[in-house]
C-alpha cells in the first residue's frame, strides 16, 4: 500500500495537469474537485498570487474588460499605474489624501485577480495541501515520521492532523479571492506580534507542546492573509520597529518571528496606503520599507462632477430603493457642492475633502425627504433644494485661512450651497426664451407669491390644498417652464442611468418610474424658482419660504 500511495505522489507531483485552466491555477472543473485525492489525480499545480494576478490581469485587458469594476474617474492615470505594477510583479504603495478609494482599489484588485485556490477544510492559514514536499505528504498518508530538513512553515499542524486523519478523503474547500484579502487599519495599539504571529502560551499550556514547537505557534495577519493580498492602511501611523518586520518579506518573501527557529513564506502581496502629508519626506515610513514598496502610485479626487456623480449614485446606502428617486441634478448639486468646497481658499487643502462628503450629503437628503415627507404622507421620497441645508450634518471639511469653529464652517458651507444651487438652476433657466420668463413675471405680478416647504407635497386634492400642482395652476407660464424643464430632465436622467449601468452600477435609485406623485415636478420647480432668483436682474426675491416678484 505505502509503495503505491508513493508512486501515486511521485507521479502527481512530477506530472503535467492533467486539465486545461480557466483561470491562473483553476482547473476547468474545478468544483468536482472536492477531496486530496481528486487534487492529487489531475496533478494539480498551485499558481503563485504574483503569476494569479498577472494572469487575470492580462486575460482581462485582452478581452477589453475593465479590471476593477466600481473605480470610477481613474482610467486615464491611477488604473494603467496600478497596472503595471501588477504586471511587473511589485508591491503597491497608494499615496492620496481620505476618501480617494485607495482600499477601494486594494479591495478591487483581490475581487478580480485572485483565483480560487483549493485548501484543506477547517485550516485558517489557507493550506494548500499539494504545496506539502513529497516526502512530507507520503509521510503523512501512510502514517510515517515526517523528517524536516528545514524549519520551514508549509502547512499549519491542523492541517497535518486533518490529512493524516483521512488521509486521500481530506475535504478540500475552493476559497474565493475575498476570503483572502486582509486588511489592517495601522493603530498605535498594532503590535509585531499582530503581523508576524506569536508563540501561544495557551497552545503549550493546553497541548503540552514544546515552547519552540510550531505546534506552540498563532498565525498573524501575514499568515492568515497567505495566497492573498494584505492591505495595510495608513502604513505611515505604524512606528518604525513594526514596520521593520515586513521588509523581508517584501524583499525575500519569507519572515521570522523572534527566536522562533521557523521560516514563513506567506505568498502575500502588500498594498498599503498613505496621506501624502505622512509621506515619507516627513520619516514616517523607514526609508528600506518606503524603497521596497517598489510601486507608489499617486491617487485623487474625481476630476469632473459626472464622475463624482457616479461615485454618489454607486456608493450612497438607501434603505429602500422602491421609494426613492434622486433627480439627476439633485446628484450633480451634491457633486457640485463637494468639489467647490475642494477648491475654497478657506478650506485646508491639505486635509482634503472626501468623497464621502457627497455619498453621506446624497443619504441625508434621502433621509430628510422621508422625514419631511414621505413617511407622513405615503409619497415618494424625491429630495428638493429646500432639503439641502441637512447637508451641515454629514459635510466634513477643515479650514486653513480662517479660525476652524463650526460656526465658521458652516458659513463657508452656507456660501458654497448658495453658489452650486444658483450655477445648476441657471444652467436650465438659460434655456428658456426671454418671452417665456416675461410672461412668468407678469404672473408673479398678478398671484404675487409661491409658497415652497419641506412639507408641501407636491401633488394637489385632498391631501395638500397648497400642494405645488394646484399652485402651478394658478401660474401657466410657469407651468409650462417646469414641463419644458421636466422633459430636458428626463433626458439627463436617461444619460444617466446609461453611464451608470456601464460601470456595472445599480439604477433602481435613478430611475424614473410613472409613479412619483408630483413629488418630482415639486423639485424641479424650485430648481426653477431658484433661477429666477439669480438671473440679472432678479426675477424673484425669496422671504422665508415663499418666492415673490423682486422689488
Amino acid at each position: 500500500m505505502s509503495a503505491k500511495i508513493e508512486e501515486a505522489i511521485y507521479r502527481a507531483y512530477a506530472s503535467k495537469p492533467k486539465y486545461e485552466q480557466v483561470m491562473p491555477g483553476v482547473p476547468e472543473d474545478y468544483k468536482q474537485i472536492k477531496t486530496l485525492g481528486d487534487l492529487l489525480k489531475v496533478n494539480y499545480k498551485h499558481v503563485t498570487v504574483e503569476e494569479q494576478m498577472r494572469g487575470n490581469l492580462v486575460a482581462k485587458l485582452k478581452k477589453g474588460e475593465h479590471p476593477y469594476p466600481g473605480i470610477i474617474g481613474y482610467d486615464d492615470d491611477v488604473i494603467p499605474a496600478v497596472n503595471r505594477a501588477i504586471l511587473s510583479g511589485h508591491d503597491v504603495l497608494l499615496v492620496g489624501q481620505i476618501g480617494q478609494a485607495k482600499t477601494k482599489i486594494a479591495e478591487a484588485i483581490a475581487k478580480n485577480l485572485l483565483s480560487p485556490i483549493p485548501v484543506v477544510r477547517g485550516t485558517i492559514t489557507n493550506d494548500i495541501p499539494t504545496t506539502i514536499p513529497e516526502d512530507q505528504m507520503i509521510a503523512l498518508l501512510t502514517d510515517s515520521e515526517i523528517l524536516r530538513m528545514q524549519p520551514e512553515f508549509t502547512v499549519s499542524p491542523e492541517c497535518e492532523e486533518i490529512i493524516r486523519a483521512s488521509k486521500l478523503e481530506t475535504k478540500i474547500d475552493w476559497i474565493s479571492s475575498a476570503d483572502r484579502y486582509k486588511y489592517i487599519l495601522s493603530t498605535p495599539d498594532i503590535s509585531v506580534k499582530d503581523l508576524v504571529g506569536q508563540i501561544d502560551a495557551i497552545k503549550i499550556a493546553k497541548k503540552g507542546v514544546e515552547l519552540y514547537s510550531v505546534e506552540s505557534y498563532s498565525a498573524g495577519q501575514l499568515l492568515q492573509a497567505r495566497h492573498g493580498i494584505l492591505c495595510i492602511d495608513e502604513l505611515p501611523v505604524l512606528d518604525p520597529r513594526k514596520q521593520v518586520s515586513l521588509l523581508s518579506v517584501l524583499q525575500e518573501g519569507k519572515f521570522t518571528t523572534g527566536a522562533y527557529p521557523v521560516v514563513f513564506k506567506p505568498d502575500v502581496k502588500i498594498i498599503a496606503t498613505a496621506n501624502p502629508i505622512d509621506y515619507t519626506h516627513s520619516g514616517k515610513i523607514i526609508e528600506p520599507l518606503f524603497d521596497r514598496l517598489r510601486s507608489h502610485v499617486d491617487t485623487h479626487y474625481p476630476k469632473s462632477v459626472e464622475d463624482e456623480m457616479l461615485i454618489i449614485v454607486q456608493e450612497s446606502r438607501i434603505a429602500d430603493t422602491k421609494n426613492v428617486m434622486l433627480p439627476s441634478f439633485i446628484v450633480r448639486t451634491i457633486a457640485k457642492i463637494t468639489q467647490m468646497t475642494r477648491a475654497h481658499h478657506d478650506v485646508n487643502h491639505d486635509k482634503g475633502v472626501s468623497v464621502r462628503m457627497s455619498v453621506h450629503s446624497m443619504e441625508m437628503m434621502v433621509g430628510e425627504a422621508e422625514r419631511t415627507r414621505s413617511i407622513l404622507h405615503g409619497v415618494k421620497a424625491i429630495p428638493r433644494f429646500c432639503d439641502i441645508h441637512c447637508i451641515h450634518q454629514s459635510s466634513k471639511f477643515e479650514l486653513a485661512e480662517m479660525e476652524d469653529t463650526r460656526e465658521n464652517r458652516r458659513n463657508v458651507l452656507d456660501l458654497i450651497i448658495e453658489g452650486a444651487m444658483t450655477e445648476i438652476s441657471l444652467e436650465y433657466i438659460q434655456k428658456l426664451p426671454q418671452e417665456h420668463i416675461t410672461k412668468i413675471k407678469n404672473e408673479f405680478a398678478k398671484n404675487k407669491a409661491f409658497q415652497v416647504s419641506q412639507t408641501i407635497i407636491g401633488g394637489d386634492g385632498k391631501k395638500s390644498a397648497d400642494g405645488y400642482e394646484l399652485q402651478l395652476s394658478k401660474f401657466p407660464a410657469l407651468r409650462q417652464a417646469v414641463d419644458e424643464t421636466i422633459s430636458a430632465i428626463k433626458e439627463e436622467q436617461k444619460q444617466l442611468v446609461e453611464r451608470a449601468k456601464q460601470h456595472g452600477i445599480r439604477t433602481d435609485a435613478i430611475s424614473l418610474s410613472q409613479n412619483l406623485n408630483g413629488e418630482f415636478t415639486a423639485s424641479v420647480t424650485e430648481v426653477i424658482l431658484e433661477g429666477l432668483r439669480h438671473i440679472q436682474p432678479p426675477l424673484l426675491d425669496k422671504k422665508d419660504n415663499s418666492y415673490g416678484l423682486a422689488q
